[in-house]
């Protein structure tokens, strides 16, 4: 990769941005993953690089939601693997659920690559080398599920998902947690929650809500949740947009 200084004011985007670029080297990551990461990181600088309020929100309440689910799992795409690999693993392992790898462009070589990183960072249950079933209304590679993960959850986390999957999802009547910088995307519009953060800062906030509420009851959980209005989350989230932008030309 190369060696970004940290003195750079763009450090943090030009760190992902290389790590994406390696994941493709690696084997990791599709070429159409560097499109997706572009995409994401526009918005990223409309939210002014940072975690808004509206993102705040929606990552306590998707930690209380991971906490009261019966059978919560964790989704990993190529991206996924290349930005947060190790900061998935240890959402994993503060939840206690499995995480599963599942591709749009699958190749058994890349599955089987990125279950190996997973389990090199310490991840000790990884699915999606196997499938045994697949989601219903899907006709591409993203439908394959494993039974004991995403196919039986009730609580799925799908980090920078495809609109279908998420809707897909919803249609068996799971709950979605959806981590999209779009906030007009299919995938958040679908998502039981959306979290409008990149997911660099997303997962490690994530799952230090989830250790701040592991010792809350679960009635003081699901009034987390019963407080929670995803629609307004959103439309906050493009008003915080929009606000850094009118800062932005008003500091010029």
């Amino acid at each position: 990769m190369t060696e970004i200084p940290r003195s750079h004011p763009r450090y943090a985007s030009l760190v992902a941005r290389e790590r994406v670029a390696d994941g493709v080297k690696k084997g990791l990551t599709s070429t159409q993953g560097l499109i997706a990461q572009g995409r994401g990181e526009a918005f990223d600088y409309l939210l002014g690089e940072r975690t808004t309020p509206s993102a705040a929100e929606a990552e306590k309440a998707a930690a209380a939601m991971l906490l009261l689910a019966e059978r919560p799992a964790l989704s990993v795409n190529g991206n996924v693997a290349a930005l947060v690999p190790e900061e998935m693993v240890e959402l994993a392992w503060a939840l206690n659920v499995p995480l599963e790898v599942n591709l749009f462009h699958r190749t058994e070589e890349r599955v089987g690559k990125i279950a190996r990183l997973l389990r090199e960072q310490g991840a000790v249950r990884v699915l999606g080398e196997e499938p045994d079933t697949s989601v219903p209304g899907l006709d591409h590679a993203r439908a394959l599920a494993t039974r004991g993960g995403i196919y039986d959850a009730d609580v799925v986390l799908i980090p920078l998902e495809d609109g279908d999957r998420c809707e897909a999802l919803v249609a068996m009547g799971k709950k979605v947690i959806a981590i999209d910088l779009n906030p007009l995307a299919r995938t958040s519009r679908k998502a039981t929650i959306s979290i409008v953060d990149n997911i660099v800062r997303a997962v490690p906030n994530l799952t230090a809500a989830v250790r701040e509420l592991s010792q809350t009851g679960p009635e003081q959980l699901q009034e987390i949740l019963d407080s929670y209005d995803n629609a307004s989350v959103l439309r906050r989230s493009v008003q915080e947009m929009m606000s850094h932008l009118q800062a932005q030309f008003r500091e010029e």
